[in-house]
């Protein structure tokens, strides 16, 4: 998605005729459905005249322009893109525009603090934030393997050398010299930057081949694990998870220095990166020496992550009840996973008596560390048992007087890389208000809905034929869950009239050989053969997700509104709460399913009032 292509020449009438910012808005509001926020537009007024004055006086008038390019499998947008040839052959230079006037230092190493979205905030040093963009591109776009140069830089055309130098610091010199910064008295600098590398001109032929490049599959978390664990590279982080990322680090690395403890949450959707960080930061810190380790609440997740790593790294990988006699600061670095599975003690039906303690898990966690991080999407405690929040985790933090650090990621790395899916998903469920009532034509992510789950299935089943394991079907938790026949093989416990199908196979059962247990059944290719639950497929993507969604949550046409029923639900830990709570579980459980596609959703109603809901909030367009 491009919001403005055209000729350099184009570009510089449509600034010159006041146009520029009227066709990125039309662009915008018709591709994304809601209107664009004005400081954009606000933002492509004022930085634009200066991309323009640029091209003028330098004469780049065979060339071809990009405004606001979506970068692959995200919702996050490129400035701005020139195509042209150089003295180095065929060339695009991708230039991040800022309109920062002043910045300030941090103690937080990769970062600074400026004025930005109306208020003094911590944000990536513009150069690093720009060789995301960088190494997104090659990462993705098969035509800068070898075919065309890529180049990447930062114009802040307010920002004066006169004023402060902290973008210009020491610190940053490595990365200034491969993504270079320029400013306000750089005008003449910047144009012999582009006249190198494009002042040739012929850029229609270079866009045009840019336009056609394959663009290369999307990375899934699971598939890199272990080389992430083993040092290497896999994925590039962007925007605010660089900010977080580089906050982590730094804490981490001076935690044998501080004086506090350092506790940091990072709040952020489906798709947000959040489990990409929390892996990412666990293989550097563990190549510096430091006492670091991965928790979650969820055995299905980290048995997986166990069994990928292998026998060696597999201790790495904890629960967060495992937690409950550590000394206080025995651990550099604690990296909790999935927090709002944080339960209220780490107590069990499997505890002993004498090891049970009153103590709160989330004081357990904080306390056993010097750096702890909470990786959390308030959106997803889906059984009353489960009480993870931002806000508890703040307010356990102020108990150890900890310095704390917040964070929310936005960019959306699944669902085709659209925000606009999420938010109409969190929108037609009554979870949050937002600008996204319909989904729209133009949606990145394919969301169909089928008339019978025989349909469905044969779907997924196709999906898994094409391109092994990278489809699942999973349910509502309508129907309860049975034990294996004495043979190993299992019941076909959900069942649709004609339909019929298993849940997964229980851990510790003997199960057939052809069958996986819950733990691995989105991770083992067999798995495609059950359906999952959201006790099995939170926390883990799939390129395609097909869902029944069941009678346990229904919309009533007459009140217009959404009603839980505990009648329809199978799930003995959610049935026991209130009524209103009830809902709200079923909500999160159904938010959850629908948002595990990397690429398509493909849904089956058992309720038709529901299912007719669903389609009312689909544009027609």
């Amino acid at each position: 998605m491009r919001l403005y292509q055209g000729t350099s020449v184009e570009f510089v009438d449509d600034t010159v005729q006041n146009r520029i910012s009227d066709k990125l808005r039309i662009s915008f509001e018709n591709y994304y459905g809601r209107r664009a926020n004005p400081s954009e537009v606000m933002s492509w007024t004022n930085s634009l005249q200066f991309v323009k004055n640029l091209i003028e006086k330098n004469s780049l008038t065979d060339n071809m322009i990009i405004l606001e390019a979506e970068i692959p499998y995200t919702n996050e947008r490129i400035d701005c893109m020139l195509f042209g040839k150089g003295s180095s052959g065929d060339c695009v230079v991708i230039m991040e525009l800022k309109q920062w006037s002043s910045a300030e230092s941090c103690d937080v190493e990769g970062n600074v603090m400026t004025f930005t979205g109306g208020a003094k905030r911590m944000v990536p040093h513009p150069s690093y934030q720009v060789e995301g963009y960088y190494f997104m591109l090659k990462d993705f776009v098969t035509i800068f393997e070898k075919e065309v140069n890529l180049d990447a830089c930062v114009y802040c055309h307010n920002y004066s050398r006169t004023g402060d130098h902290v973008i210009f610091s020491d610190k940053f010199r490595d990365i200034l010299k491969q993504f270079p910064a320029f400013v306000k008295e750089d005008f003449e600098s910047l144009g012999h930057y582009l006249k190198e590398r494009i002042g040739s001109g012929e850029g229609m032929e270079i866009f045009n081949r840019f336009t056609r490049s394959d663009i290369r599959p999307c990375k899934k978390l699971l598939e890199h694990t272990s080389r992430m664990i083993n040092g290497h590279k896999a994925f590039t982080l962007i925007d605010e998870q660089i900010t977080a990322n580089n906050t982590i680090l730094d804490r981490a690395k001076k935690s044998s220095k501080l004086t506090k403890k350092s506790v940091i949450i990072v709040k952020g959707g489906p798709g947000t990166g959040k489990s990409v960080i929390a892996l990412n930061v666990l293989a550097e810190l563990l190549s510096k020496g430091l006492v670091v380790y991965h928790a979650t609440g969820s055995a299905a997740f980290t048995k997986t992550l166990r069994k990928i790593v292998g026998v060696r790294a597999s201790k790495l990988f904890k629960y967060f009840n495992s937690f409950t006699i550590a000394k206080e600061n025995e651990i550099d670095v604690l990296i909790c996973d999935e927090a709002h599975r944080i339960r209220e003690t780490s107590n069990s039906m499997y505890t002993p008596r004498e090891q049970r303690s009153n103590i709160p898990q989330a004081e357990e966690l904080i306390k056993a560390a010097k750096v702890s991080i909470f990786f959390i999407d308030d959106h997803q405690i889906v059984r009353p048992t489960e009480i993870g929040s931002s806000d508890l985790i703040r307010k356990t933090a102020e108990k150890f007087n900890a310095e704390i650090f917040d964070f929310e990621l936005k960019t959306q790395f699944r669902c085709s890389g659209s925000d606009g899916y999420l938010s109409w998903v969190d929108d037609v469920l009554g979870i949050r208000d937002t600008a996204n009532k319909f989904l729209t034509k133009e949606e990145k992510m394919e969301f169909v809905i089928f008339n019978s789950p025989h349909e469905l299935y044969e779907v997924i089943k196709k999906k898994n034929e094409e391109k092994p394991n990278s489809a699942r079907l999973v349910a509502g938790f309508c129907w309860s869950w049975s034990d294996p026949n004495p043979d190993g093989t299992l019941k076909n416990d959900v069942v649709i009239d004609d339909f019929k199908m298993s849940w997964e196979g229980k851990d510790g059962k003997v199960l057939a050989k052809d069958i996986p247990p819950a733990s691995l059944w989105a991770h083992d290719p067999r798995g495609v053969n059950q359906i999952g639950s959201i006790y099995t497929i939170q926390g883990f993507e799939f390129d395609y997700v097909g869902v029944i969604i069941g009678k346990d949550l229904v919309y009533d046409p007459i009140k217009k509104d959404w009603i839980g029923r505990k009648e329809g639900s199978a799930d003995g830990n959610v049935k026991r709460a209130q009524p209103q709570d009830f809902t709200k579980y079923v909500k999160n459980v159904y938010r959850v399913l629908l948002t595990r596609g990397m690429k398509g959703c493909y849904v089956y109603f058992m309720d038709k009032n529901t299912e007719n809901f669903f389609r009312s909030r689909m544009s027609k367009q």
